[in-house]
């Protein structure tokens, strides 16, 4: 496998989709669906095939591309329409022309409602498709059950019925249907049932979950427990089935979608082409920035690009925000339903490419990765230089007692530990957190003044106003406030405080610059607490050996080097003490310990 696959395939994201494989003529030759992209697409490649035929794919595969999606129905729905799309050489088994299964409500009086494989755009309704028959079978079985619906094909005009050109079938003395083509029923009976149904279809069942019930328990008092059984069963079913998916909606025509994600220097766009109601096409790039270019202006140039370059007519387009591309294109920003979820869709593949693109930069080029954070944490900090150098600090104690402090280091993103620093508080008495950082803060700057050590960029406090407060007195005290920025963090929300500033910032949950300042804050909390954990620990077992009558410090030190904690000196033999602190100190050791008493 050459070097530049090798990185596609480790930076392919652990999410259901659909994964084309292209030759040296960037022809398609396999595209096939994955629950795990990576997992999926690693197997091509980690494993020996038996398949002659797998193995002369395997070979002949040079670059991959995927498109992420929701589910993994989705990812079959969309494989098959790939497929028979493009037609790829070594995709044999979905080469035919069968389709998935949908429900149609036609448009006519009285509707009727059956399964087809046959979209046609005669202004029925279509709802699917569906991955699997017995779903549709046992949804339209759940129907039949629950609404009395014509299956006949008459055509029930005002007039046909008022001239009573139609009689009433079999299916009206079973009680399958309330006889519409004698005007038995009326229309809006009628279309209100199907209002009811149409719900179902949708997954919006919840209205009718009363009547499910009805039926069960009436069938369930009549002693017919099979029938009330199946309406059991059935009723799983249906809640286990998915009403429809994103990929597929014949609603949507012939539109391309667009969208875009950016950060401090690049932008990546994301093009999907619709036609017929399914996703045939996809492509996704990254685009260098060269001035401020706002995502707005970057899309806009990637419309333009991509509609030139694919050759594409569509008269629509779906965006995620206004853009002027011209008054002969018609621009959409959906709001809600399968439109937003489409675009959406485009979004979380754009999503997946940066962050693809990301690690790829990271494997290859870690300094350029490094400028990239440093340069997004600069803005998302509101600070004058990129942190290179950072420190965080951390308290701990337990109300006031074995007080200390922890410092970590931070260079270029990532933690410097032959760099981390343990402090004991020494001016400060009782629980005051306040006073232990302004402390700490001091000793360590002022160290690093006399030995003339470089000084971080930024400084993190972990706490809010106070703890931030705190720290800032120290520099100044120092002659260094204004010449370090120095920052606070709070653990609730994770709001981040600045000097002489009342009102918080709060950054993007998913941002890098948040998860590097968390890292820090609990680097430094861990660094911090295991320091005060030993600390406390160590003094525990000292003050239970000092207990003891006439036994001095040295012979607490010479037992614990030997035995290495109190527990254990308890649990030696009167021989083994003897032999490190000689009879008398020895006898004094054991009695305490094993004496009984009186």
């Amino acid at each position: 496998m050459s070097a530049s696959l090798e990185l596609q395939v480790k930076t392919l994201p652990n999410e259901p989709g659909v994964y084309q494989y292209f030759d040296k003529n960037e022809v398609i030759i396999y595209i096939g669906k994955a629950k795990n992209l990576k997992k999926r697409v690693s197997s091509y490649f980690s494993k020996t095939h038996d398949n002659g035929k797998t193995k002369v794919l395997v070979t002949k595969i040079v670059s991959i591309k995927h498109i992420v999606v929701e589910t993994e129905t989705d990812a079959l729905l969309l494989e098959n329409n790939l497929i028979k799309k493009h037609k790829p050489r070594y995709n044999i088994l979905l080469k035919d022309d069968k389709t998935y299964p949908w429900i149609c409500i036609k448009k006519e009086r009285f509707p009727r409602i059956f399964m087809t494989r046959r979209v046609i755009k005669d202004g029925s309704e279509y709802f699917g498709p569906y991955t699997s028959i017995k779903t549709v079978r046992v949804l339209l079985d759940l129907i039949k059950e629950l609404y009395p619906l014509r299956t006949c094909n008459f055509d029930l005009s005002y007039q046909n019925i008022n001239e009573g050109k139609h009689k009433v079938c079999l299916e009206y003395h079973l009680k399958n249907c309330k006889g519409a083509c004698e005007g038995f029923e009326t229309e809006s009976h009628y279309n209100n049932s199907i209002k009811e149904i149409r719900n179902i279809i949708k997954g919006n069942f919840k209205e009718s979950l009363d009547k499910f019930q009805e039926m069960m328990f009436l069938f369930a008092q009549k002693m017919e427990f099979e029938e009330a059984q199946k309406i059991k069963e059935k009723l799983n079913l249906l809640g286990n089935y998915q009403s429809k998916s994103t990929i597929i909606n014949p609603a949507i025509n012939n539109v391309d979608v667009f969208s875009i994600i950016s950060d401090e220097t690049h932008g990546y766009a994301n093009f999907l082409k619709i036609s017929n109601g399914a996703i045939i096409q996809s492509h996704t790039t990254e685009i260098k920035k060269k001035l401020a270019e706002t995502d707005k202006e970057l899309l806009e140039l990637f419309i333009i690009e991509i509609r030139q370059r694919f050759n594409s007519i569509s008269p629509e387009i779906y965006v995620p925000f206004k853009v002027d591309v011209g008054e002969s294109l018609k621009v959409t920003v959906p709001i809600l339903g399968d439109k937003k979820r489409i675009v959406e869709l485009s979004e979380r593949n754009a999503k997946y490419y940066k962050l693809e693109q990301l690690k790829q930069v990271q494997i290859v080029d870690p300094d350029r990765h490094v400028k990239r954070i440093m340069a997004q944490m600069k803005k998302d900090l509101r600070l004058t230089a990129e942190p290179r150098h950072i420190e965080c600090f951390d308290n701990s104690n337990i109300q006031g007692t074995h007080p200390v402090a922890a410092c970590v280091v931070f260079k270029d993103g990532k933690p410097s530990k032959k760099e981390y620093r343990h402090y004991n508080i020494k001016t400060v008495v009782g629980p005051d957190d306040f006073g232990s950082m302004e402390e700490v803060v001091y000793r360590r700057y002022k160290r690093l003044l006399e030995e003339k050590q470089p000084l971080p960029q930024l400084i993190i406090v972990d706490g809010g106003k106070g703890q931030l407060s705190s720290g800032l007195k120290a520099l100044e005290d120092l002659g260094l406030r204004g010449k370090i920025a120095i920052i606070g963090i709070a653990k609730r929300l994770e709001e981040i405080y600045y000097p002489e500033d009342p009102i918080p910032l709060y950054l993007d949950k998913k941002s890098e610059t948040l998860k590097i300042t968390q890292y820090l804050r609990n680097e430094a909390h861990r660094f911090g607490i295991t320091f005060h954990r030993n600390k406390r620990s160590k003094t525990a077992v000292k003050s239970e050996l000092e207990q003891i009558p006439n036994v001095g410090i040295q012979t607490i030190t010479t037992l614990l080097r030997k035995f290495k904690s109190a527990k254990r000196v308890k649990e030696a033999s009167l021989e083994d003490l003897k032999a490190e602190v000689g009879h008398a100190r020895a006898m004094k050791i054991h009695d305490y310990y094993h004496k009984k008493p009186a």
